[in-house]
């Protein structure tokens, strides 16, 4: 249903955009440094990860899941 490597994708184009950095992102919410990267490749995220990392970046989770290609949707 869901695409783990556009979820990823969505995530690192973000992070560029911002000019931030994926490591001191993962660090900062406690995540471990390969957690994306599994990600992309079908393991599970929980969604209060997902939900972090969209308040991290300032975007909706809906944005994140390809529900939406407003990144704002959520202001």
């Amino acid at each position: 249903m869901y695409n783990t490597q556009e979820i990823a994708n969505r995530i690192k184009l973000l992070l560029k955009s911002q000019n931030k950095n994926m490591k001191n992102m993962l660090f900062e919410l406690g995540l471990g440094i390969n957690s994306i990267s599994e990600f992309a490749k079908g393991k599970q995220l929980s969604c209060i990860s997902l939900a972090r990392i969209a308040d991290y970046l300032d975007c909706s989770v809906d944005y994140l899941l390809g529900r939406t290609d407003n990144p704002n949707s959520h202001k």
